[in-house]
């Protein structure tokens, strides 16, 4: 038995993996496959850091769907990105209120986007507050994704343009200590 899987292991060629066009077709990586139609569809997560080279990335991590493969090159588009648990966890302190929102909305190109904030305000905040600031900010996203493309949305997450602009959306209402993207899906 070890025999015949070992054997297939041995017919199994490498795919270079290349990032998306909105990050620079660089390579991150090489896979597996003993055909290289069978490499399409998989989701290869990394980290963020890997792709832009830039350690401010470093908490975030990326899901990266092959849709094409060819010439022992696999070209992918984005699929997801998302802050790692321990950053998020590391936000929340004690006696301190917390506000997840998660919203769809259809992007300028007709993509449907889903949007996961996290809000930290400074010190507890009461429930009437929190829903007014889920509905600031649902407002926002709704013009800010709307306006934008696909790669513009991402770019917006990654230059923290997306947070700033939420952030001024909100600032009245209650006094934020931090605002992140939680995760981003196409």
């Amino acid at each position: 038995m070890a025999q015949k899987t070992a054997e297939k292991w041995k017919l199994k060629k490498w795919i270079e993996v290349y990032s998306p066009k909105v990050f620079g077709e660089a390579s991150i990586g090489e896979i597996p496959a003993d055909e290289e139609e069978k490499a399409i569809g998989r989701i290869i997560q990394v980290n963020m850091s890997w792709v832009t080279h830039r350690p401010e990335h470093s908490f975030l991590s990326v899901g990266l769907r092959i849709t094409e493969a060819k010439n022992n090159a696999a070209h992918t588009e984005l699929e997801y990105m998302e802050q790692m648990f321990s950053y998020t966890h590391s936000l929340v302190r004690r006696h301190s209120s917390v506000i997840y929102t998660m919203d769809r909305f259809a992007a300028k190109d007709g993509k449907q986007v889903v949007v996961k904030l996290v809000i930290v305000p400074f010190g507890k905040i009461t429930t009437p507050k929190k829903s007014d600031i889920r509905r600031k900010l649902k407002e926002f996203c709704m013009v800010y994704v709307s306006a934008k493309s696909k790669d513009e949305i991402i770019k917006g997450v990654l230059d923290d343009s997306l947070q700033n602009g939420a952030l001024n959306a909100v600032k009245n209402i209650a006094g934020i200590s931090k605002l992140e993207v939680r995760k981003l899906e196409f």
